[in-house]
């Protein structure tokens, strides 16, 4: 812009203002360039944005729909749209805005569950984890995980199973040691807190029973989609932390050793190591999360579970029991068989009716009682044979076996 025309040469002597086409000849201009500067404000003009469309737009309520109700891929979208609603475009195009709106949909969430002082809490398994103990004896196991969303303080609890019955007890245990519930528990949709029958992806059916142990131990059940990890993405690391216990295969002495070493686990865990997320050791946070939690009433929530816990008896006719299996007569195949146990032995009664009794202390992965031993075999594999045929037979397979224990009555 030309800095020598001012303002005070456009006028004349006498006050009147020149033309522009005067003006134009003296600065040697053209006579729009001076009428800009007379009459700036005929040029002003607010810029036009540029607005942006795609061939998506009027398909975005549908698809956002789909991700936000019924967690549709890409390609079932593509499909639909493609076949129902006469989409033209290509997939590729579906695929990003499906991705992108994705990461919105999880990164919302991810805020929503950035928890404050009691009121979130995530609970979770660890399946089937294998250790064999110094005696070579193998046992199958499942950990219990909860863990507060605030404080990181965690209650991990060693389990032979996954059962509603054991979930409510490791939820009992948990109360205790943290002191109270927090408001809300998430959970993934295991079988125990989720209707999967009556459940879809558009609604979650809770189910009757944990529904009502969640209301008489006054927190609320949060359920989250598979592909949303973030909303339990602290339980989902202490289950990667677990695999801590895989240093002790061939390193414990039966189940109460691996129970022991499961807990001095949580201890460490609780007290000792700082979480990289609060770079804080969990203790230290759970001094002021307990403050915010609620009280629960042990003793209502405690009608949830069996005095005695049953144990079905399989096909195999064997109950298992902490990693082992013990067999009975094959009368009890179907049947719900309890347990009792002292120092010494382990007595497996049906109702109240005594079945057998087993020597805890010599116990490996298999136990039978010989009879049982040979009973089954005749029913399941030799069929056509005599009783001491099958067992001349068992004697001479027994001796390669070293985790088979077999017991006389």
């Amino acid at each position: 812009m030309r800095k020598d025309i001012t303002i005070e040469k456009f006028y004349r002597k006498d006050g009147e203002r020149m033309n522009v086409s005067a003006l134009s000849r003296q600065f040697n201009c053209c006579w729009l360039t001076m009428d800009k500067r007379i009459h700036p404000e005929k040029y002003k003009h607010e810029r036009k944005r540029r607005i942006y469309t795609s061939i998506l737009d009027e398909f975005k309520i549908i698809i956002n729909q789909k991700l936000e109700n019924d967690n549709i891929p890409a390609t079932g979208i593509y499909y639909l749209l493609k076949s129902k609603y006469d989409y033209k475009g290509s997939y590729s195009t579906v695929k990003n805005y499906v991705s992108k709106h994705k990461k919105e949909i999880i990164k919302n969430l991810t805020i929503r569950f950035e928890t404050i002082p009691g009121y979130q809490s995530q609970v979770d398994w660890k399946e089937k984890m294998t250790l064999k103990s110094r005696s070579g004896i193998e046992f199958q196991f499942n950990i219990f995980l909860m863990v507060c969303g605030y404080s990181r303080y965690k209650y991990i609890e060693l389990t032979s199973d996954r059962s509603q019955q054991t979930l409510f007890k490791c939820m009992i245990n948990s109360f205790l040691y943290f002191g109270g519930t927090t408001q809300e528990i998430i959970f993934d949709n295991m079988k125990t807190v989720v209707d999967h029958a009556k459940s879809d992806f558009k609604k979650v059916v809770i189910n009757s029973k944990f529904n009502q142990f969640s209301k008489d131990a006054l927190f609320t059940i949060f359920t989250c989609r598979s592909y949303r990890p973030e909303t339990k993405g602290r339980v989902e690391t202490l289950a990667k932390i677990m695999n801590r216990l895989k240093a002790f295969d061939g390193e414990f002495d039966g189940w109460d050793d691996l129970d022991k070493i499961v807990k001095d686990l949580m201890h460490e865990l609780n007290y000792a190591e700082k979480s990289q997320a609060t770079n804080e050791i969990p203790f230290q946070r759970m001094e002021k999360e307990k403050e915010y939690l609620i009280p629960v009433n042990i003793d209502l929530l405690k009608t949830y579970i069996n005095t005695q816990i049953t144990y079905k008896v399989s096909k195999e006719s064997m109950i298992k029991y902490k990693g082992k299996k013990y067999s009975v007569p094959t009368y009890y195949v179907g049947k719900s068989l309890s347990v009792k146990e002292d120092d010494e032995f382990i007595s497996i009664y049906y109702n109240t009716n005594f079945v057998c009794c087993y020597n805890k202390n010599t116990a490996k992965r298999f136990n039978y009682k010989k009879d049982d031993y040979l009973d089954i075999l005749q029913k399941s594999a030799y069929t056509d044979k005599t009783i001491e045929e099958i067992a001349q037979i068992s004697l001479n397979n027994l001796s390669s076996l070293n985790d088979i224990n077999i017991e006389e009555e």
